[in-house]
């Protein structure tokens, strides 16, 4: 039997391709995806898409997928398919949880934060959830935004 791919996984599988072309010409911005999954002047990213990010108007949209109940408020962010290895052993405690919009991450550093560091408090996050620790969140990620700490 002979297995057919839909068009939308060979469109990734073709992105995924580029993007690593594009890095291993960039040992600098590789060094930096590898170390925080994320590039501070990523150049996928438009002007536009810079600002929505700055303030965390990008997450908006998320919103439905909370009401959804595919998310959460607050919980360790969405991770990317590829990164289900990379994130190792806590990847258990990671998938009894909804993803959240919100988490332990995105107030302790957000993108400066390393992906390694990222993990621990995801860990963390689902071991010691409470209601309280998701109001703590909920606020501090106020002042967060405000500030735009780790933002770029």
């Amino acid at each position: 039997m002979r297995k057919v791919r839909p068009i939308r996984d060979r469109k990734t599988s073709d992105v995924a391709r580029v993007w690593r072309n594009y890095l291993e010409k960039n040992p600098s911005l590789m060094k930096e995806w590898e170390q925080f999954q994320k590039i501070k002047l990523d150049p996928r990213i438009t002007r536009f898409g810079r600002f929505l990010r700055r303030f965390s108007i990008d997450e908006f949209p998320q919103l439905w997928n909370v009401i959804k109940g595919e998310m959460s408020l607050v919980g360790p962010r969405p991770i990317l398919r590829d990164q289900h290895e990379r994130y190792g052993k806590p990847y258990s405690l990671y998938k009894k949880v909804n993803p959240g919009i919100t988490g332990l991450w995105q107030i302790s550093g957000r993108a400066s934060t390393s992906f390694n560091r990222r993990v621990e408090l995801d860990r963390e996050y689902v071991m010691n959830w409470s209601v309280w620790l998701d109001i703590l969140i909920l606020v501090k990620t106020f002042r967060v935004v405000v500030k735009q700490n780790g933002a770029f």
